[in-house]
């Protein structure tokens, strides 16, 4: 993981820090900047550079938030605010979850009614 401090404005009035997040399994960054107050989100990515070290961040395609909270492109930081782009989910969370509960219950690792742990009290006739 790496950290960077940059400055981006040589004048101090009005300005706030914020940090723009972004990994992939291998290689993670936080940038830290500052920037004037008023700033939006899609700004401060631009003025982090971030998008020239990870050449694949498509801000068209990736989620951004701030402290893990869903935001749009076009909202405004505030001072310390981490700013987080998120990568694309490549499989559905329930799909998965779905297809491992159904394989679960071939292997006879899950009760075939319920989907739940076969309970090892109750007999085989059951």
């Amino acid at each position: 993981m790496t950290t960077k401090k940059i400055d981006t404005q040589t004048e101090q009035g009005n300005q706030i820090q914020v940090e723009v997040v972004y990994g992939v399994p291998h290689k993670q960054e936080i940038i830290t900047i500052s920037v004037k107050q008023g700033t939006t989100i899609a700004q401060a990515i631009d003025l982090s550079g971030i998008k020239s070290i990870f050449k694949e961040i498509d801000l068209t395609k990736h989620n951004v938030g701030i402290w893990n909270r869903s935001a749009k492109l076009t909202d405004v930081v505030n001072d310390l605010d981490r700013i987080e782009i998120y990568r694309p989910l490549i499989a559905d969370p329930k799909e998965v979850r779905k297809r491992r509960a159904e394989k679960a219950k071939l292997e006879g690792r899950a009760d075939k009614v319920t989907g739940g742990r076969v309970d090892p009290r109750r007999g085989k006739s059951d």
